[in-house]
């Protein structure tokens, strides 16, 4: 699945939001909130080391409970470029997310999610894929609109 759009925003100041736990849990709002684990307090994820756990990520609805986690691991990494993790999720016992920037000729930065998930045995894929797009769909209106 990959979702696209362009943020109004020069591609190093998009970049300074979406890799911090604030950005992240910015997009998730206002039904969802995603905390991260305690070391990431202060940090970007460009700060971590690549290809071990960073550590598990909550997700919860309403800001209060939990309702799916994110064990993390960030795999590669370009500054201002891309990122990409791979990791497990409650739901999945694999998650790829890819989340790569481009800069616009006109100032402006194209932002490009590509996530591949394999469910677990109990999660239907349709199940998955419709909330991955909602998600995504949403995580890309608020920063847009972050930005707008």
């Amino acid at each position: 699945m990959v979702r696209a759009s362009v943020v109004r925003a020069p591609r190093d100041e998009v970049w300074a939001r979406v890799v911090t736990a604030d950005g992240v849990s910015d997009e998730f709002r206002p039904l969802l909130r995603m905390r991260f684990p305690a070391r990431l307090a202060g940090a970007s994820i460009a700060d971590v080391p690549l290809g071990r756990p960073i550590g598990r990520a909550w997700i919860l609805l309403g800001g209060v409970i939990p309702v799916e986690y994110d064990d993390l691991v960030l795999v590669d990494l370009e500054a201002l470029r891309f990122f990409q993790e791979r990791s497990e999720l409650g739901s999945c016992r694999v998650w790829e997310h890819r989340r790569e920037l481009e800069s616009l000729a006109d100032g402006s930065t194209r932002v490009t999610d590509t996530l591949r998930a394999v469910p677990r045995a109990l999660v239907p894929g349709s199940v998955v894929r419709v909330v991955v797009g909602a998600l995504f769909a949403h995580r890309h209106r608020r920063l847009a609109r972050e930005f707008g």
